[in-house]
């Protein structure tokens, strides 16, 4: 039923997932953060960015990565304010230079970190991280508010491939509850696109 209310919109907007957590956001140990892969991506093509160096350049080439460097793309970042990509893949021995790019990338999301699984060995298989992000997987975060907001599809998806993407997305963060949370852990969930109004879901 909130589908169809969602699909009265003219527009193929994205559908956002967002949802209120019962959370202490002054607490690092309840920050709620992670990436899944949604059985029907989002239906937007993604821009990935790999940090690599050595012979991890000509392999984050070959698996089709947008833009490749080391040190260079992270003066690019650093000095130009370099952002033109969705998400931002690196190896663990780029992590102390990319680590510097926490103030800009930060922000606004992309920054590489092993809980988003962006972050791996420098002998890790980069092919099938840039796949996996190509192919619609999605990082989430809890904000200051203690709320979490994602992407999980278009207007144009069917009804039942768009709610497979929300049932796994809302699914995977209720299983990400932290320890240290008390009662409940999902206040709400509500389902928006840019052209409609917020439609709560039943949880």
């Amino acid at each position: 039923a909130e589908l169809k209310k969602l699909k009265r919109a003219k527009f193929d907007e994205t559908v956002e997932v967002h949802m209120n957590l019962g959370i202490d956001v002054t607490q690092s140990d309840q920050m709620v953060r992670g990436a899944i892969p949604l059985p029907h991506g989002i239906g937007k093509a993604r821009k990935v960015a790999v940090f690599a160096q050595g012979d991890n350049v000509a392999k984050a080439k070959e698996a089709g990565a947008d833009f490749v460097g080391g040190a260079d793309l992270v003066e690019k970042v650093n000095k130009e304010n370099f952002l033109d990509f969705d998400v931002a893949i690196a190896t663990q021995d780029m992590m102390g230079q990319v680590s510097r790019l926490g103030k800009g990338l930060g922000p606004r999301g992309p920054m590489p970190t092993p809980k988003a699984g962006t972050v791996g060995p420098a002998n890790g298989d980069l092919a099938a991280a840039r796949r996996e992000f190509k192919a619609g997987k999605v990082e989430y975060r809890s904000d200051k508010c203690g709320q979490i907001h994602a992407g999980v599809g278009k207007m144009s998806f069917d009804d039942e491939k768009l709610a497979a993407n929300i049932t796994v997305f809302v699914e995977q963060v209720r299983n990400a509850k932290p320890s240290g949370v008390k009662g409940v852990f999902v206040l709400g969930v509500t389902l928006s696109a840019t052209m409609c109004p917020g439609i709560k879901v039943a949880i």
